[in-house]
């Protein structure tokens, strides 16, 4: 069983960068994926980036590509997200993922408690 803990999330106006990070309890470098998703109130949930554990390949959800980055840390226990020129329709709660494939969010087995993020001004 793997445990997940994001930080970093909070509120910030529009035009603001937020640096999301998750870390793991156990790492396993076994060509799946980790990934960020949203959910915002009656929304479905959304893939945000995802990153390859065995080549850091990297994917974007096409609402938020050019403005984020998603980048494992240097002990590759977690993971971070990077976020710029955040607006409005940004917030959301935000979930981190593990050994998961992409941003199909049903492949993936283990989920943070996930993270408040309100981009208003």
């Amino acid at each position: 069983q793997v445990h997940l803990m994001e930080s970093g999330g909070g509120s910030v106006r529009p035009g603001g960068s937020l640096r999301l990070s998750c870390k793991a309890s156990e790492w396993t470098v076994n060509g799946r994926f980790l990934g960020w998703f949203r959910q915002a109130p009656g929304k479905e949930r959304e893939g945000v980036a995802a990153i390859s554990t065995r080549d850091g390949r990297t994917i974007y959800g096409d609402s938020v590509k050019g403005r984020v980055t998603i980048s494992l840390d240097d002990a590759q226990s977690g993971v971070y997200l990077g976020m710029d020129s955040l607006q409005p329709e940004d917030t959301a709660m935000y979930y981190c993922a593990a050994d998961g494939w992409e941003l199909d969010a049903r492949a993936y087995d283990f989920w943070g408690q996930g993270i408040q993020v309100t981009v208003s001004s």
